[in-house]
């Protein structure tokens, strides 16, 4: 999803010299081959998007994976594009990195402050690494490394299945197949009433290209709207859109995850970047994707 919008976001922007590789095409979490990569194409600049994703169940189902492999891969990119004498390098983490309980909005400074939600510790820890490992470059080179650290992303290319998949694509998919199942409840997790933020993954792609066409002054920024709302406020505008018109039961036995994650977003605003799209609008785009795309999705069978 984020590479795929990265990809567009580029190529609108008129820059045409432009090497990627599919996760079939290219093991990231094998060191030879990262190199091999780097040593072939010779890329001026790299922007990693890659990573192992997933909710909240996923996370707690396969703990060593989202650690592990999620360190394999930002490590071979990063210390590989510092061996080759890349200059610049654009790492993507998530908002996760942020201890569970810090004030809201959560501003860069509060990393590594305090406890981790637990629910997603692993992948937060290899992304905790990652920036860090990027800081340690600049600090000691001087290379253009950066950090970006989205709040919850959404949108074209997203994951619906519901195994792995982020809250807002899962409740997508279940409003959906409700619907056509003549608009039968649905059942969604926890209580509703943690907070979220969440940002149209073509606008995080924008702040891809305003970090490469420009020379940021820190090392570590917050990507979002800097607006958030209730879960049960966000299944009630997806229920909307979708057109679903029965009843949403909330299951409390099932765990809510962190109370809010509201990002503060005010240092790349001021550096000149802020988002577009709106969450009703984004979700409207992201739906009407889906049915356009539905038999191409292999997990998705409605």
């Amino acid at each position: 999803m984020v590479g795929s919008a990265i990809w567009r976001a580029l190529e609108s922007s008129g820059y045409t010299n432009l090497i990627g590789r599919t996760s079939s095409e290219l093991d990231l979490r094998n060191q030879d081959s990262v190199r091999s990569f780097y040593a072939e194409e010779k890329p001026e600049v790299v922007i990693d998007a890659a990573a192992r994703v997933g909710g909240i169940l996923a996370n707690n189902n396969y703990p060593y994976q989202f650690l592990m492999e999620n360190m394999q891969i930002q490590n071979n990119l990063i210390d590989g594009a510092f061996q080759a004498g890349i200059q610049k390098f654009i790492f993507l983490g998530s908002s996760c990195i942020y201890p569970k309980l810090a004030a809201q909005p959560l501003k860069e400074e509060c990393l590594l402050t305090a406890s981790l939600e637990p629910t997603n510790e692993w992948y937060a820890l290899a992304k905790i690494s990652g920036v860090k490992a990027c800081e340690a470059i600049r600090k000691q080179f001087g290379h253009d490394y950066v950090s970006l650290m989205p709040t919850n992303l959404y949108g074209y290319h997203d994951n619906f299945d519901l195994q792995t998949s982020h809250v807002l694509p899962a409740m997508m998919r279940k409003f959906h197949e409700a619907k056509l199942n003549g608009h039968a409840p649905v059942q969604l997790w926890g209580s509703g009433t943690p907070m979220r933020e969440f940002l149209f993954v073509d606008d995080m792609a924008s702040a891809v290209v305003f970090a490469l066409e420009n020379t940021l002054p820190e090392h570590l920024y917050n990507v979002g709207t800097g607006v958030d709302l209730t879960i049960k406020e966000l299944a009630l505008a997806i229920q909307h859109v979708v057109g679903h018109e029965g009843n949403i039961e909330w299951d409390a036995s099932k765990p809510d995850g962190t109370p809010r994650k509201l990002m503060d977003v005010s240092k790349l605003k001021n550096a000149g970047w802020a988002y577009k799209t709106s969450l009703q609008e984004g979700i409207a785009l992201t739906y009407q994707w889906l049915l356009d795309n539905q038999t191409h999705l292999k997990e998705v069978k409605l």
